[in-house]
């Protein structure tokens, strides 16, 4: 399980917009799982949370863009939260993965 990802870059960035934030996140988890030896198709749950309710779409639009190639989806979850420890953090995603075989 990765602890939830915010969307900083590797620099300690973080970008403007759901959107972007998103996936920084995705590309975070990417980073996780590659050093563990896994993969998105490892992924057996995704939890997410935004801060703002009219950014659902446009952060789902992101996450199924990082599962399309993944043939079994994971369970997901996403919860509208009041937010995060920066007032620029406007998602943070965390997800749960088995070991590969």
């Amino acid at each position: 399980m990765t602890s939830g990802q915010l969307g900083l870059a590797p620099d300690g960035t973080c970008p403007e917009g759901v959107k972007a934030q998103s996936e920084q996140c995705f590309a975070n988890i990417d980073a996780i799982l590659n050093e563990a030896g896994a993969g998105r198709s490892d992924v057996i749950r995704i939890a997410a949370f935004v801060t703002r309710r009219e950014d659902f779409a446009t952060y789902m639009a992101v996450r199924d863009a990082w599962l399309a190639q993944v043939d079994t989806k994971p369970a997901s979850t996403l919860i509208i939260v009041t937010g995060f420890t920066r007032a620029e953090f406007l998602v943070e995603v965390e997800v749960t993965a088995v070991a590969p075989v």
